[in-house]
């Protein structure tokens, strides 16, 4: 069984930083993309970063030179380090296995298992 377990989120005031963990199990997590995506209250989901099997990696324009993500192969795990978070970061966040091409990275219709969400606020 496909399991996508997302966690780190929590509330952290604008200009902080938190780093999210997606741990993987039930497939053969080398072989895949992991993609973050995320919905604030009212809003569509959307494609915030995503890591290729071998390494390449996406941002969505509003988190580039923020946010970093990162995957250890050892240990199932991908990572997404936030940093000078702002209020509009404010979302439940979630990731993703899928097979992406390089021009549908951050679409969700490219992702066929997520995990539950992690919340985070980016608020004082």
């Amino acid at each position: 069984e496909v399991q996508l377990q997302a966690s780190g989120g929590g509330l952290v005031q604008p200009g902080g930083s938190l780093r999210l963990s997606c741990a993987a199990s039930g497939f053969k997590f080398n072989d895949y993309a992991i993609g973050w995506f995320r919905q604030a209250p009212g809003k569509e989901r959307e494609g915030v970063s995503c890591i290729s099997a071998g390494g390449i990696t996406y941002y969505t324009d509003s988190v580039k030179g923020r946010f970093t993500i990162s995957r250890d192969n050892a240990k199932n795990t991908v990572y997404l380090q936030m940093d000078s978070l702002k209020p509009e970061d404010t979302a439940v966040y979630y990731c993703a296995k899928g097979e992406p091409t390089i021009w549908t990275a951050l679409s969700l219709d490219s992702y066929h298992d997520w995990g539950q969400g992690t919340l985070v606020t980016v608020s004082n």
